[in-house]
């Protein structure tokens, strides 16, 4: 069943309609009654019942607000430029905290996969000091990618020079998770990724590619294979790839302390890999950037519009295939993020 999308915004929206001042046809409702009243009689009633009303108000918002402050927001801008994508960022409760920030951006496999416009990314990146990576790995940005990000910022390939392991805390499948030497190099990961069906995950998203987008050769095949194995992808059935995935984001997440912080652009649907002519059709509908803390909660909010638009049947139907949205349940299980939201509009 779906989970129900918390619109916060509209929420307060229709409470403080509902609590707004007292509308004339309240106040004829009191004459009708035939109870005749002096002058001071119903200034003071009105009195009393602005007191009342503002106490209501008053109520509502701190209940609203105490919920706030226990449900991630997830914050978005139907624009997709430069500028909007730096708003975005500065609309955030948290910004990047330390020295060197590593930007990891996700474009998708050819031949569906996005096509790069670097300078989209270039104000932002300066605007977080940070230096783009990328893997060496065939499901991550192409030579010809990297050399137009290159134009943009510093690009370093995080395995260029083999592999390290960071510890999966509890994990069911994994112990531990393998990514690039020079991962240790930075103490802050901003994620943006292009969100479309993904042929292994069901979407790509911010989930998807803080752990298999992170992970060196060896860690995405342990993630793939749900630990059994670093140099074969095989053995795992969809759900073991899928929770391993997750613990897999939770080491990364771990090992930055937190300092993570995600955008999804959603500006066409298509499934990476090209598997077939039908599923990597583009329907090139923008629907604009989402931004988080939350991974969890950011790709859910990306799945819920793509179930609340129509015309997204193809997309639909290869998630619920590969059973995409349990990576987001186990995800909330073993504590990476939240699938409740506050959805916030910044235009």
């Amino acid at each position: 069943m779906k989970k129900l999308t918390i619109l916060l915004c509209m929420i307060l929206g229709s409470l403080f309609a509902a609590c707004g001042s007292k509308s004339v046809t309240d106040h004829a409702v009191q004459q009708e009654s035939g109870t005749e009243q002096s002058s001071s009689e119903q200034t003071e009633d009105m009195d009393n019942e602005d007191m009342t009303q503002t106490s209501a108000q008053s109520d509502q918002e701190a209940a609203l607000r105490q919920y706030a402050d226990t449900v991630p927001i997830v914050y978005m801008t139907e624009e997709i430029s430069s500028k909007s994508l730096v708003n975005l960022y500065r609309s955030l409760d948290e910004k990047m905290k330390g020295n060197h920030t590593a930007v990891k951006i996700s474009a998708g496999e050819l031949p569906s996969g996005n096509n790069l416009e670097p300078e989209l990314f270039r104000e932002l990146v300066q605007v977080v000091e940070g230096t783009i990576v990328t893997c060496s790995t065939r499901d991550d940005l192409q030579p010809a990618e990297n050399s137009k990000l290159s134009e943009i910022a510093k690009v370093t390939v995080l395995d260029e020079d083999g592999s390290q392991t960071i510890p999966v805390e509890d994990g069911l499948h994994l112990k531990e998770n393998y990514v690039g030497n020079h991962f240790s190099e930075y103490d802050g990961l901003l994620v943006i990724s292009y969100f479309q069906g993904h042929a292994a995950a069901g979407f790509d998203g911010a989930v998807k590619n803080v752990s298999v987008g992170i992970s060196s050769a060896e860690g995405k095949c342990l993630i793939y294979s749900a630990g059994s194995s670093d140099t074969d992808p095989r053995g795992a059935n969809q759900d073991t790839f899928l929770e391993s995935m997750a613990e897999a984001g939770k080491s990364v997440t771990d090992a930055m302390n937190g300092n993570v912080l995600y955008m999804n652009i959603m500006n066409q649907r298509s499934i990476d890999g090209g598997f077939d002519d039908t599923a990597s059709e583009r329907d090139g509908r923008e629907i604009g950037v989402l931004a988080s803390a939350d991974p969890v909660a950011l790709d859910q909010a990306c799945v819920d519009f793509v179930y609340m638009e129509d015309g997204n049947e193809t997309f639909v139907n290869w998630m619920e295939k590969l059973n995409g949205e349990y990576a987001l349940e186990y995800a909330e299980k073993i504590g990476l993020g939240s699938s409740a939201y506050t959805l916030v509009s910044i235009d």
